[in-house]
Order: structure tokens, then sequence, then C-alpha cells
């Protein structure tokens, strides 16, 4: 069976935290785990909330190629979970209204001033390519550019 983009946002709704690969200015990949905050209405699009003084936004605005990888835990009888790896473009987000669009208040366990948060920006990942694998099924899914 061929998932769809709206059978990726059901799995990710399961999914919390995932990997976010950039390229290092010497050509090597770096990766480190972010969180999706639950927010997986799934259209292609995915976002994330950071520090404007980490090193990936330097790596991002030297190249907006990126990947996500997101690993759901295996079933109660064994069948892996699911495996789901997306291509991407990412772009910085600096708007207080997107904040408040995707802000949950979890959040501010690293952000303590919510949306006001001096330095907070957004990654906004659009996937060009999604891969994934269940197990037994595996598939792509290409994205458009201005969506699914």
């Amino acid at each position: 069976m061929t998932l769809t983009l709206n059978d990726i946002s059901d799995q990710l709704k399961n999914i919390d935290f995932g990997m976010l690969s950039t390229k290092k200015a010497d050509g090597t990949i770096a990766s480190r785990p972010m969180s999706n905050n639950g927010d997986v209405e799934y259209a292609g699009d995915t976002w994330f909330f950071c520090d404007a003084q980490s090193r990936k936004i330097t790596e991002i605005m030297s190249d907006p190629n990126v990947g996500l990888t997101y690993t759901a835990r295996p079933s109660l009888l064994g069948k892996p979970g699911i495996f789901i790896a997306i291509e991407g473009r990412a772009s910085l987000v600096d708007d207080k209204t997107t904040f408040t669009e995707h802000w949950i208040s979890e959040l501010e366990r690293w952000f303590p001033q919510g949306v006001d948060t001096p330095g907070l920006l957004m990654i906004k990942v659009h996937a060009s390519k999604i891969s994934y694998w269940d197990g037994e099924e595996a598939g792509n899914i290409d994205v458009r550019p201005d969506g699914p």
C-alpha cells in the first residue's frame, strides 16, 4: 500500500523527535534531534523552533538543503515502527504571528519567554521527497514545490 502525505502526517503524530541534518562549512553532515512539537498537520512542511545563535542557522544560511529522519517504536507484536526520511529545503522564519500559530506551552522549557524570547527563530522545512519503510512496505512521495 502506497502511503500519502495524510498517512505520513498520521505517523508523525506519534513521533515527537526526529533528526535534522545540515551540511557544515567543511562539507560534512551535522545532525541533531529536533521536536516537531506535535505540529504535524502535514502538507509537506515541518516547523521547528530554535535559537538564532545556533550553529544550524549558519549551516542553513550557507546551504538550505536539509534532511529529516524519524523512527517510530516497534509495535506490540514486534513489527518494526515506520522509518521516514525527508529531503527538503529549509527557510528561516522570524515572524511573531507565525511563532504564535505554532507555539505550544511545552516549548517554554527551552524558550521561557514564549514567543517573546530574544533570538527566537523558526526553521521551516518544505519537503521535496519523502521516503518510508514500515517493515513490509517501502515507498517514496514526491512533493510539489507549492504543496502536496
